[in-house]
């Protein structure tokens, strides 16, 4: 990891688009009957398609809206455990990544947005439908990557994106390294009465949803259907996100 970095992110590349990941229409079975209680019940839901992009927004990305907007960066900038360029940027609220999607938006044409916990659940999945985890059931302790990766990497904060393989739709770390606001408001009850066509969360709250696992943790990585929420000014260390874009407005104006 370098070890002067605060300078390379004051002089950020040119804004470009995300490498986004078409997520195809159809239905899928959201949550778990072994899971939590706020995964139930399991119920099948529609999810048009849309575009993810295929990694957490990072630090470099990040630092080109901080400048064009003036913003002021993200409390944990100036720590060398959590400002590598590479890295996902962490530390910004639910509104900081609001304003990041409104910023990008108006840099590049597409509408951006973050993603409702119905599609990020489903783009997690890879297509494999009611796995626990993106590859399978298995735990992911299963995993040959995963004792070496957690051991070797993610002590004091999460490791540069893209490193580990992606899902089944190229997504990279859906399910580990930091925990990604989702447009949602939050309610542990939301699946009793959600539609079953693009459930776009309660209509007020005083939380904001979340997803996938976090360096912080002892198990390093979440279920697909593992759900998540803080209070939207909340900036922690291993929170960030990933933007989102519905098809029909993909296209630079």
């Amino acid at each position: 990891m370098p070890t002067n970095t605060t300078q390379r992110l004051s002089t950020p590349e040119p804004a470009r688009l995300p490498a986004l990941i078409h997520i195809p229409a159809g239905w899928f079975v959201m949550g778990c009957d072994t899971g939590q209680d706020n995964e139930k019940p399991v119920h099948r839901v529609w999810v048009d398609e849309f575009l993810l992009a295929a990694c957490q927004v990072t630090n470099a990305e990040y630092a080109r809206f901080v400048r064009d907007t003036s913003s002021l960066p993200p409390p944990f900038w100036g720590d060398p455990a959590f400002n590598d360029p590479d890295q996902p940027v962490v530390g910004v609220s639910w509104h900081d990544a609001i304003r990041y999607c409104e910023w990008l938006s108006a840099s590049n044409g597409p509408h951006f947005r973050l993603p409702t916990e119905a599609e990020w659940e489903r783009a997690a999945r890879g297509g494999k439908e009611a796995a626990l985890f993106p590859w399978g059931d298995g735990p992911p302790q299963s995993l040959p990557q995963y004792n070496a990766r957690c051991a070797a990497h993610w002590k004091t904060g999460p490791e540069p994106v893209a490193l580990a393989e992606p899902n089944a739709y190229g997504l990279f770390n859906m399910c580990d390294n930091v925990h990604e606001w989702c447009s949602d408001w939050y309610s542990p009850t939301y699946y009793a009465d959600s539609p079953e066509r693009d459930p776009r969360g309660p209509e007020a709250g005083e939380r904001r949803a979340s997803r996938r696992g976090s360096w912080r943790h002892h198990v390093k990585m979440s279920r697909c259907a593992a759900r998540s929420s803080i209070p939207p000014d909340f900036k922690y260390a291993d929170y960030g996100f990933r933007v989102a874009c519905d098809v029909r407005n993909a296209a630079p104006r």
